[in-house]
């Protein structure tokens, strides 16, 4: 059967039916988009919709939200951070010392990625009481990489673009595993910093690397997660190789340090510098320093064999 009725009221009934679904599409619409997600604290960040304006509070996190594929969101980045080259151009907002609030205000950010351990508690805590969403992290493991890309994509809406670089940094790290994990293991003292002379224990993501190439931290057994040791512990240790990339001058000031120590035993050690940002900072980046790192200890292993031969 069909009803006619007047143009008039067929109109008026039209433009509502029109209008409730349109409000009700947008409401579907706003609420697929709305992201809700918990922190390396347990607190749930909530974005009514995925972030399109990004500050980050460190350098590694700069460079793994553009990993991420939120590069283009990114506002305001902290002091030193400096890869991709694009990130330097960037307004700086401070360091973990101490934030510019002024300046992140201005910036108006819908999303602020922080640092746990590397940023202070009392600024999260000022920039969520004036309202900023803020996603604390703290990654301490290989493992934590991608699942802080997962989060990054997720908050962002760039989850492909995430999940890409996932891909490719799980590829990378299980082909390190199986063609350096299980070779024979060496003792290695592991150093960040020279003056004072600073290593890390084995809950620092470096003795991630360190195993995943075999390796055997002789200072994870330790209770602080970078600790401050002597050129006498470190021979008490017993390491079979020094890597590290703590000296400022780059790899020849590294390796002259320790061939120029003050105890005998430890000048004749081989040692490799690892430039530091590519294994010091959590991001995919790492898999570069680790890729140094194993190729360095094959390189020890290699020696041995061929003087086990003569």
């Amino acid at each position: 059967m069909i009803v006619f009725v007047a143009a008039g009221e067929g109109m008026g009934r039209g433009i509502r039916l029109a209008a409730l679904t349109m409000g009700a599409v947008l409401l579907l619409q706003n609420v697929a988009a709305a992201v809700s997600l918990a922190d390396d604290r347990g607190r749930a960040v909530v974005l009514a919709a995925p972030a399109q304006r990004i500050v980050t509070l460190a350098p590694h996190l700069a460079e793994i939200a553009v990993a991420a594929g939120a590069g283009e969101r990114l506002v305001g980045v902290a002091r030193f951070s400096d890869f991709p080259e694009a990130v330097r151009r960037l307004p700086q907002v401070g360091d973990g010392a101490r934030v510019d609030l002024e300046r992140i205000i201005a910036l108006k950010p819908d999303l602020i990625l922080a640092w746990k351990s590397g940023n202070q508690a009392a600024d999260i805590e000022r920039l969520e009481t004036l309202g900023f969403p803020v996603f604390v992290t703290e990654p301490a493991r290989l493992t934590d990489i991608p699942r802080l890309l997962r989060a990054i994509g997720t908050l962002t809406g760039t989850v492909p673009a995430a999940e890409q670089a996932v891909d490719k940094y799980s590829n990378k790290i299980n082909e390190l595993l199986n063609s350096y994990g299980r070779h024979l293991p060496l003792r290695v003292f592991y150093e960040i910093w020279h003056r004072p002379l600073l290593t890390v224990n084995g809950r620092h993501i470096i003795s991630d690397v360190l195993a995943l190439c075999g390796g055997r931290n002789v200072f994870g057994s330790v209770a602080r997660l970078t600790p401050v040791v002597s050129s006498e512990a470190v021979l008490a240790a017993q390491p079979e190789v020094i890597l590290g990339g703590g000296s400022a001058g780059g790899e020849d000031e590294f390796v002259a340090q320790w061939r120029t120590s003050r105890i005998g035993a430890l000048r004749t050690l081989p040692a490799y510098y690892i430039a530091p940002d590519t294994i010091q900072r959590p991001t995919p980046r790492i898999i570069e320093g680790a890729q140094a790192v194993c190729e360095a200890l094959e390189k020890v292993r290699v020696s041995r064999q061929k003087i086990q031969k003569n």
